[in-house]
């Protein structure tokens, strides 16, 4: 395989890696709000919250990403594949963090948030203070692995149009004529890249600061 094919590669990972950091981001502030209302004490609040994870973890995400790129234009917006692609991704992982985060806020010791409440810091100091770092420290691992998950799970946004490794992959692989070349270099980047993101998250994890009990 020539050089000039691998960097056509490498320049179709920049979308994959692209689509997967903003779609993570989005879904972990999405299932910040989703895992405050699992553990509030308000069906109002509980229900739609379960709905909305049972819906994007109990089906699959290639349907997902199919039904939200026909369903934008058919309510008026007409946004570019990679925008839809986007869509469909933060959404299903922010019902796998979600249920993360509500673990790792339910695992916070009372001891500490009745400490906090009787020298009178205020809801949103707690939470900021207390609650978030430590169900952070506590479900971080996790939260790492749904990373590489959607790293891999982003070669499915090629059925919406987008050109992301595996997109360009298959492309380079129909004209050149070299699939074996062409899809074990594409498996090596993505190889490289989940180790690459493996390896940030144990040096981040590191240096994250200890559960108190």
């Amino acid at each position: 395989m020539s050089i000039k094919l691998f960097e056509l590669l490498l320049y179709a990972s920049v979308y994959t890696v692209t689509i997967s950091v903003v779609s993570i981001l989005i879904g972990f502030a999405i299932a910040i709000l989703l895992s405050g209302m699992l553990l509030s004490k308000k069906q109002l609040f509980i229900v739609p919250a379960q709905i909305f994870i049972s819906f994007f973890r109990g089906v699959p995400l290639l349907v997902q990403l199919l039904l939200i790129y026909n369903m934008l234009p058919a309510i008026g917006l007409n946004v570019p594949s990679i925008v839809a692609a986007i869509v469909g991704l933060s959404l299903c992982t922010a019902a796998y963090q979600a249920e993360n985060m509500r673990g790792g806020f339910a695992s916070v010791p009372v001891g500490l948030i009745e400490s906090a409440e009787m020298v009178g810091l205020t809801p949103a100091q707690i939470f900021r203070r207390i609650k978030a770092p430590i169900a952070l420290r506590l479900t971080f691992p996790a939260l790492v692995n749904e990373a590489i998950l959607i790293l891999k799970a982003s070669s499915l946004v090629s059925v919406v149009g987008v050109i992301e490794l595996t997109r360009m992959a298959q492309d380079l692989a129909g004209s050149t004529f070299l699939p074996l070349q062409i899809f074990a270099a594409a498996g090596l980047i993505y190889l490289a890249i989940n180790w690459i993101v493996a390896l940030a998250g144990d040096l981040i994890e590191r240096s994250l600061p200890g559960v108190p009990r």
